[in-house]
């Protein structure tokens, strides 16, 4: 009886050449196009594989993220490590449009976010993937207005202002608006403390009190209260004060003037 001949695999002459296929396939930003596979007449082809989950979050990562804070989040000479700050630290950056920075800058303003809900939970999943915990993303429930008043007036009004307006502070850093802050954003910036901004961890304030706070934000927010009335850029008593009074003397001095020329005529 004649034994079946058996295929041999030979091993590739070039294995540098295979190698570096192959990290190429790997390191591709794009989706790779792969050969259709032929099978015998009546036999099924094999179900294509799913993609990952976390693919998304990976493709913006690496278009978006890793040329600043590295391929793995481990940092770089142009951006800090991401291993470890948490969730709420990388949906607040992202969700308040502060990233990704098209060129470098000492301190990122709020602007339209780049990227939508969706794929804004998928880069949160893929930078926390990387590991070492942080601080998760707050869930705020409705808070108590006077406490959040009182928490306000002694933790954030000597920086962001008693109406929430901002204020520049030294070295060319500002306290920013909190105007467009949603209460999730609120209790993000107080647990991870972004730019010169302090941490408030637990000890400091209880997850109740960070719900006061952004109640009391959500109404700074819907009233954007003025003191003094008119915002007049929102200087506060003193300055509208002096507007007035130099106003009123521009009118008494015109007053004067048409009346002297009424007594020559």
């Amino acid at each position: 009886m004649r034994r079946p001949r058996v295929a041999t695999v030979l091993p590739d002459p070039h294995p540098r050449r295979a190698l570096a296929v192959g990290a190429a396939l790997v390191l591709a930003a794009g989706p790779v196009a792969l050969a259709p596979v032929r099978t015998p007449a009546g036999s099924a082809a094999p179900a294509a594989a799913a993609p990952a989950s976390g693919d998304r979050g990976t493709r913006l990562y690496l278009e978006q993220c890793a040329s600043c804070h590295g391929a793995q989040g481990q940092g770089a000479q142009r951006g800090p490590s991401l291993i470890g700050v948490g969730p709420a630290s990388v949906d607040f950056q992202v969700s308040t449009g502060r990233m990704p920075l098209s060129h470098e800058v000492q301190q990122a303003r709020r602007r339209e976010p780049v990227f939508s809900a969706e794929d804004i939970s998928a880069l949160v999943d893929h930078v926390a993937s990387f590991g070492g915990g942080g601080p998760q993303i707050p869930r705020v429930a409705p808070g108590d207005l006077v406490s959040g008043r009182e928490i306000f007036a002694a933790n954030c009004a000597p920086c962001h202002g008693a109406t929430g307006a901002g204020t520049a502070l030294t070295n060319g850093w500002i306290a920013p608006p909190l105007y467009d802050s949603t209460a999730v954003q609120v209790a993000e910036a107080v647990r991870v403390g972004p730019g010169l901004m302090p941490v408030f961890p637990g000890q400091v304030l209880d997850d109740r009190q960070v719900d006061d706070l952004a109640a009391y934000v959500q109404r700074l927010r819907g009233e954007r209260l003025d003191r003094g009335g008119n915002p007049l850029g929102r200087l506060g008593p003193l300055a509208e004060g002096l507007v007035a009074w130099l106003a009123a003397l521009g009118l008494l001095v015109a007053a004067a003037r048409w009346l002297g020329r009424r007594a020559e005529e």
